[in-house]
């Protein structure tokens, strides 16, 4: 892959606005424009147009069939092919697509999850183009972005409510640009940057690991003799084989457009991470489905699995998806960009303020709004955020914003020059602030960072409740701010009393240090949900209808089957684990321990057939440690067993959720702990799965 080349094939695989503009009358390109950036209604006439020439290229592309692409609440993308073969009355086929085809499509709804809008029978769903989002191929499909809703008009997918979760934040933002005397900008954008993290394995060990192929994460497997201790893998040398598939990916993503730019190893062995540059969030959303769905492709192509799951190995870190988030206006001002002077910048302050008043007001929302049986191993650990939301500014910020709320003159932070004592090394301005990795929501320079996110996650949920909670502060302080007789003195006032209000979300310390959790909970009054169960519940208090209802983002309906479908897929995924355990324990742990047990048996026999008075102190006593072993697994199976059946009385999934937290985890803890105790006493060529050592070391 030549560097030079890229120019030449970057987004070669999409509709993109070089291919619209060249393909399209000057007419249809400047109403379509004015969809795209404006959102203004799409003329059909105009969508028939479009169908037409995005036909011609996809066939000059070798696309056969096309498809309405969308994103339902399953988590995952789903899609069905229709070809553009139409027949002709002399028997042959000519190729068509219509204006009608492009705008709507009609899957089945029965299938994907609705929460209870939907009944089994009712089967009518609808497809809606998202013309913001540019269509494009893969596997010779043309695949065109778009909604996903029911026969009745509820939203089934994330696209929907992102979309309208974005309209909400670019009216509250424009009340606010137009008091400060902005009429030019027409409209307010999230961008976003999801850096990208995640595994990657032989296929080889995958296939051999049942608890890989059924739940995306090991649920055996004790500790390496080496594992991240050494921090030598971090930023380190890529490997060939890796790097080899580094290039095929970056190439694969740029002819699909994705800006994919950084790339580099991670902490724990065997992980590394990919970071694209920002774009649009629907777009962002749309490009990072995809980047999962082409990394575990091309992944395939060299003999490898990517594990996108939240903590495939207990021990060792994690992967989670940083969600970069900011404003900025079609005019290209960052509304996050502190400027050189912050403390005089009133517009930055107040989109400043309207953040962390959000964070603060509806922690919950942004809590639950990454809850996941995967995230759930990883929150909180000494590899990710904690699961309590708060804000780090950095000290710059915070001494501002200090001034401002006691009403005392800040005397600004000079810039240091970094001098590093050797004199041919140059010298470089100091950063006002340092980075905290222990925060799940820093400001890291003109926008925040939103950490917790899991790898697996689409990043869809996380900003649909970041947009609708940051629109709700804004409205909050234009309906304030329009009505003030003295606008200044009105938003001075506001600014003060926000800090005042909302600085207990505020925390540039160690997230990780233990104080802290008591200081959060006890001291300050955070909320601190561990788990899915503990939190998303939450999406149905009043409060949060109330906004999110408020806002449009979702009706009543659709939030409660939210919650519905988030606690099944949690209760789902964590009985799938269960199961998965109880078949790997019995039918190939327990087998390969009294294999042992017996190969050790024999050898004991055969040492005193020669010398009666042999100890054998080796042998007899790991033969009595994997006995006890062996009945703590056949044991602790049984009692998981019971656990899992008696889930089945419990009708209501709140119940049913907070049962399996409080039940089935730990009881599946118990099981690995003795399985895990007798790995390490078993022979390697009798214990039936690639050791953890083997999986993370095993790609050079």
């Amino acid at each position: 892959m030549e560097a030079h080349s890229v120019p030449e094939y970057f987004g070669e695989l999409v509709f993109d606005d070089r291919q619209m503009r060249a393909r399209l009358s000057s007419k249809v390109y400047a109403s379509l424009r004015k969809t795209i950036d404006e959102g203004k209604k799409l003329d059909s006439k105009i969508a028939e147009a479009v169908a037409g020439a995005m036909k011609e290229w996809a066939l000059e592309k070798g696309a056969t069939h096309f498809t309405h692409w969308f994103q339902p609440l399953t988590g995952i993308t789903a899609e069905k092919h229709d070809s553009f073969i139409t027949p002709s009355p002399d028997g042959s086929v000519i190729m068509e697509f219509s204006g009608k085809e492009l705008i709507q499509g009609e899957p089945d709804a029965s299938s994907f999850p609705s929460g209870g809008i939907r009944a089994t029978f009712e089967a009518r769903g609808y497809t809606a183009w998202d013309p913001t989002s540019y269509a494009f191929i893969k596997d010779k499909t043309l695949c065109i972005p778009t909604a996903f809703c029911s026969y009745s008009g509820e939203a089934l997918d994330k696209k929907t409510p992102l979309l309208r979760s974005m309209e909400a934040l670019n009216k509250q933002a424009l009340r606010i640009l137009k008091l400060f005397g902005n009429d030019t900008a027409k409209y307010v954008r999230t961008s976003v940057g999801p850096e990208q993290e995640y595994f990657l394995i032989t296929k080889e060990m995958y296939d051999q690991r049942p608890d890989l192929r059924y739940t995306g994460r090991t649920l055996f497997g004790s500790r390496p003799p080496k594992g991240q201790e050494m921090d030598d893998h971090y930023f380190g040398v890529i490997k060939p084989r890796v790097q080899e598939f580094m290039n095929d990916l970056n190439r694969e993503l740029w002819r699909l457009g994705i800006l994919a730019k950084t790339e580099h190893n991670e902490v724990a062995p065997a992980q590394h991470e990919l970071a694209p540059i920002y774009s649009t969030t629907n777009i962002a959303t749309d490009q990072n489905q995809l980047m999962m769905e082409i990394m575990q492709k091309v992944a395939a192509k060299h003999g490898l699995v990517c594990l996108l799951h939240e903590k495939p190995f207990a021990g060792v870190n994690g992967s989670g998806k940083h969600n970069n988030w900011s404003m900025a206006t079609d005019t290209g001002i960052n509304l996050l960009s502190p400027g050189e002077t912050p403390y005089e910048n009133a517009q930055f302050l107040l989109f400043l303020c309207a953040v962390i008043k959000a964070v603060d007001d509806y922690q919950d929302l942004l809590r639950l709004s990454v809850a996941t049986a995967g995230n759930d191993h990883r929150l909180g650990a000494n590899e990710a955020p904690p699961a309590i939301i708060s804000v780090f500014l950095g000290d710059e910020l915070s001494a501002i914003l200090d001034a401002i709320e006691n009403d005392t003159p800040y005397a600004g932070t000079e810039k240091k020059i970094m001098k590093l004592g050797v004199d041919i090394l140059p010298a470089f301005p100091r950063d006002t602030t340092d980075r905290n990795r222990t925060s799940p929501f820093a400001f890291t320079g003109n926008k925040f960072e939103f950490r917790s996110l899991g790898s697996s996650n689409s990043i869809a949920c996380a900003n649909i409740m970041l947009n609708s909670v940051v629109a709700e502060s804004l409205k909050i302080y234009a309906d304030r701010l329009e009505g003030a007789e003295d606008f200044e003195k009105t938003l001075h006032e506001m600014i003060k009393k926000t800090i005042k209000d909302h600085k207990r979300i505020l925390f540039n310390g160690n997230g990780y240090d233990d104080a802290w959790v008591k200081e959060a909970t006890e001291v300050r009054g955070l909320c601190n949900y561990r788990t899915t169960p503990d939190c998303m519940p939450h999406i149905l208090d009043e409060k949060n209808v109330k906004l999110l209802t408020g806002h449009k983002v979702f009706t009543e309906k659709e939030i409660e089957s939210r919650c519905e479908i988030m606690l099944e897929n949690y209760c789902k995924q964590v009985r799938i684990e269960a199961n998965t355990m109880m078949d790997m324990a019995l039918r190939q742990i327990l087998p390969a321990i009294t294999g042992y047990a017996d190969k050790l048996s024999e050898t004991v026999s055969s040492k005193k057939s020669v010398n009666a008075s042999l100890a054998c102190s080796y042998e007899t006593d790991v033969i009595s440690k994997l006995s006890v072993l062996a009945d703590q697994i056949y044991t602790r199976s049984g009692e998981l067993e019971k656990a899992i059946i008696s889930l089945g009385s419990v009708e209501d999934i709140i119940a049913e959720s907070a049962a399996i937290r409080d039940t089935l985890l730990p009881k599946m803890g118990e099981l690995r702990a003795a399985a895990d105790e007798a790995e390490t006493l078993v022979s390697s060529e009798y214990w039936p799965y690639p050791s953890y050592g083997d999986m993370l070391f095993s790609v050079r």
